[in-house]
């Protein structure tokens, strides 16, 4: 199959290179003349594990990139829209980028002959492809969805850091089609895929990506909550977690508990969800209170902080992980943001260091703080270490390059059977 894909982003830029990995031709379309340059020499705009070894297989053989969305939908027999889909100060989604990719997409249909079907793969709000996608198309190429061309939604369920092996082996796939011929043509597209097909309509497909979401970050508020109450009654949430983990109607995925969820898809989307339903004048009480609890989450970190190591103000504090999870450079909702502004807030001299996110970090903190190059530079002569993000090397530290040695752990990042004895370690939920 003949794919261009609008948007070489995230999920953009990991859908181009998975069909592309399966055999497909491929055609990757930004707006960003940097990304596109970079695609081409077989290099990732973003880091991903696994992304730029398949670049590497794919680019100039069945994969380009191109800023000419004309010639990409003019070449290709379907087209995935997978551009960005960023909150409103209100929670809502703001479409802008949606629309005017739907209405460039559009103009090229006028002139197109042949069917085409376009696949919305940016996670938008139930409603939104029916309401806001097919009139656009409609009426910019003058021609009627179900008769002229095809619309589907194939939500993603990409988890960073994973991202390829979930795109190649992925739990369901899930098709929402405007008639039965667009959603054929989508289902064509992953043949030899092993997973689970569901077919439903439109809004439905949105929905469950949605739906989705808010149940896991319900997990995680769920297990923050009962880790704060194990807290203060001297119980392992860890123990907790295993135990109920072990019923299989609960499992023990997103049981990990710490310093809350972030990234570009859980809090915004459990926001939006929020929001449609304060619109259509529903209370979404669990959906509230998990995004209070995440909220408040971070900070339970400096609490702690404070309560081992005293006032904050001129204290060196190494901060050691910057993105929201470890194997990703993904800074968006991080809990590190709050923390760390609440240092550089309380007057602590802040070093922070993340192998991949500091670049990111710099575009937020700016010279607010010191960005190391190891964690044993931002270790170096601090009086406290906050762990916010569990990357592997941080597993055995022994933090003998601290002059204090208070160590407060927001992801159970650290073995605690390889500390020496000098180092007052403390976690946030055990």
């Amino acid at each position: 199959m003949r794919i261009s894909v609008i948007g070489s982003g995230y999920v953009g830029l990991i859908t181009a290179a998975g069909f592309a990995e399966n055999g497909h031709t491929v055609i990757c379309v930004d707006v960003l003349q940097e990304k596109i340059n970079a695609i081409n020499k077989k290099k990732s705009p973003i880091y991903e594990k696994g992304l730029d070894e398949i670049l590497k297989r794919v680019v100039g053989k069945n994969l380009t990139a191109t800023t000419d969305l004309r010639k990409a939908v003019m070449g290709t027999d379907m087209t995935f829209l997978c551009v960005g889909t960023p909150s409103n100060g209100d929670g809502s989604v703001d479409l802008k980028y949606v629309k005017k990719a739907s209405e460039d997409i559009g103009r090229v249909l006028k002139e197109k002959r042949g069917y085409h079907v376009v696949v919305v793969k940016s996670t938008v709000i139930p409603g939104t492809t029916e309401d806001v996608v097919i009139p656009v198309l409609e009426r910019n190429s003058g021609r009627k969805v179900g008769r002229d061309f095809g619309v589907a939604m194939n939500p993603e369920f990409l988890r960073e850091g994973v991202a390829i092996e979930d795109f190649m082996n992925p739990d369901r796939i899930v098709i929402g089609a405007s008639d039965k011929k667009a959603g054929d043509f989508v289902e064509s597209v992953y043949h030899g895929f092993s997973s689970p097909i569901l077919r439903t309509d439109i809004k439905t497909a949105e929905m469950i990506k949605y739906a989705s979401n808010a149940f896991l970050a319900t997990k995680i508020s769920f297990i923050n909550e009962i880790g704060n109450i194990c807290k203060k009654l001297g119980i392992d949430v860890y123990d907790v977690a295993k135990g109920i983990g072990l019923d299989h109607r609960i499992s023990p995925h997103f049981l990990r508990a710490g310093i809350g969820f972030g990234g570009s898809c859980f809090p915004k989307d459990v926001k939006a969800l929020v929001y449609k339903a304060r619109e259509i004048k529903e209370t979404p009480a669990i959906l509230n209170s998990v995004l209070e609890v995440n909220k408040k989450q971070p900070l339970k970190i400096l609490d702690i902080a404070k309560k081992k190591a005293g006032k904050l103000k001129g204290k060196r504090v190494a901060v050691l992980g910057l993105a929201f999870k470890a194997e990703t450079d993904d800074m968006r909702e991080s809990p590190a943001i709050a923390i760390v502004n609440e240092l550089v807030r309380k007057g602590a001299k802040v070093a922070a260091y993340d192998p991949k996110a500091t670049e990111n970090a710099k575009a937020i903190f700016g010279d607010k703080i010191k960005y190391a190059r190891s964690a044993t530079e931002a270790l170096r002569g601090s009086e406290l270490a906050l762990i916010v993000t569990d990357w592997i090397e941080f597993k055995n530290l022994n933090f003998k390059e601290m002059k204090k040695k208070v160590v407060v752990d927001g992801r159970k990042a650290i073995n605690e059977d390889t500390l020496p004895n000098d180092v007052e370690y403390e976690g946030v939920c055990w």
